[in-house]
């Protein structure tokens, strides 16, 4: 099985991010734009700090009340989110975001620096793919036209 930098080459490494102390309101207008899930919640010097979700939205904004412009990212984003290395397997990646019921997972070397991101809809494009490639690999080779 493939692992997350099999992954990251074939979508690049393009996180969408936003500052913890943007509103609420700046963060669902950069989802909505981006046509994404989940962005990044990075300070002015790059720093990775956490995740805001369209969950984080729903449970944390919407659900409690709270008025989406005057709220900050800070105030309701998931602090130290599960992550990833480029070395991790899909099929752990799979484990993880199943056991805790995440959707995407940031991707970090080994100072703990984000450099990329990946998705459940990721990790599912990858391996349907490369069980299709398998699957041509197999039907080539039994009927002989295996080179």
């Amino acid at each position: 099985m493939g692992t997350v930098r099999n992954i990251l080459q074939a979508k690049g490494h393009a996180v969408y991010s936003i500052n913890p102390d943007s509103s609420v309101f700046e963060a669902l207008k950069v989802l909505v734009d981006r046509n994404v899930g989940a962005l990044m919640v990075v300070d002015d010097q790059g720093k990775f700090l956490g995740v805001f979700s369209e969950r984080d939205y729903a449970r944390r904004v919407i659900l409690k009340g709270r008025a989406s412009k005057e709220t900050t990212i800070r105030e309701i984003m998931t602090e130290r989110p599960i992550t990833v290395c480029e070395n991790d397997s899909i099929e752990d990646c799979m484990v993880k975001m199943t056991d805790k019921r995440i959707r995407h997972l940031p991707v970090t070397d080994e100072q703990q620096r984000l450099i990329g991101l990946i998705s459940i809809g990721d990790v599912v494009k990858f391996i349907i793919d490369e069980q299709r490639y398998i699957i041509n690999n197999l039907e080539s080779y039994i009927s002989g036209t295996h080179t």
